[in-house]
């Protein structure tokens, strides 16, 4: 499977855990921090707003420390799937199955638990960009399609008339969209259910990924080395000068 369909997959992902943080943890994004950005903003002014605050921070220090976290694990991996990437996805699978399991054993129903549980979301999300960002699939950053959608109507008919990329920005923008679908469905029976597809997701990219690791990062070093060379010295280097012999 290539690095670009795993992409989108996770980019399915990312809709279904922000349908869960915003219909069932307050409004909070787990993938998308311009929404919590803006929201937090709007908050700040006060007004009687009614918006969240806690939940919004959380997730935003959150995401944050996901991401740093695998920018420095993936400080110095080469280009392409590797080993540490596997690593770091599996986490998120992880993190993301604890998740869904939080809800049946704890509950969600205060405000300091939905928090928590918008917090270990966003921090699964926040890695898992990271991630993306290091396999730089071109306009699949798997938690936003603000830019996406910028470029398929740049580069549409409509605009540049370049038709380059429209497929791939296509797939990842409808399948963030059929990911919140899904998402909001499956909180119509239980919020954990839904993180808990989003955790499945993520565990099959995992395996697929590593499976075509080889493939995508071959690495110079496994190559025979070239054999040493056995071919006498030219004749000319040991042949004594012929200028010196004239008279």
């Amino acid at each position: 499977m290539t690095q670009p369909a795993l992409m989108l997959a996770l980019t399915f992902a990312t809709g279904v855990v922000d349908a869960v943080g915003y219909l069932r943890l307050d409004q909070v994004f787990a993938g998308n921090m311009t929404g919590n950005v803006v929201i937090l903003g709007m908050a700040a002014t006060g007004g009687g707003t009614g918006l969240p605050v806690l939940g919004p921070v959380v997730a935003l220090a959150s995401f944050l420390a996901g991401a740093a976290t695998a920018g420095r694990v993936l400080r110095t991996a080469a280009p392409g799937w590797s080993g540490r990437c596997t690593v770091l996805l599996g986490g998120v699978g992880l993190v993301l199955t604890a998740t869904a399991l939080g809800p049946a054993v704890v509950g969600a129903d205060t405000s300091g638990a939905r928090a928590g549980m918008a917090s270990s979301l966003a921090l699964a999300m926040g890695a898992q960009a990271a991630i993306a960002r290091h396999l730089a699939v071109k306009d699949v950053t798997t938690v936003v399609v603000t830019s996406t959608l910028t470029g398929l109507a740049a580069d549409s008919r409509l605009g540049a008339a370049r038709g380059r990329g429209a497929l791939r920005r296509t797939a990842a923008v409808t399948l963030i969209v059929a990911g919140a679908a899904a998402g909001a469905l499956l909180c119509q029976v239980h919020e954990g259910l839904a993180v808990a597809v989003a955790a499945c997701v993520a565990l099959a990219v995992t395996a697929l990924g590593s499976r075509a690791a080889p493939a995508t990062t071959g690495s110079a070093s496994t190559a025979p080395a070239p054999a040493p060379s056995t071919a006498p010295a030219p004749a000319s280097s040991t042949a004594p000068s012929t200028a010196l012999l004239r008279p």
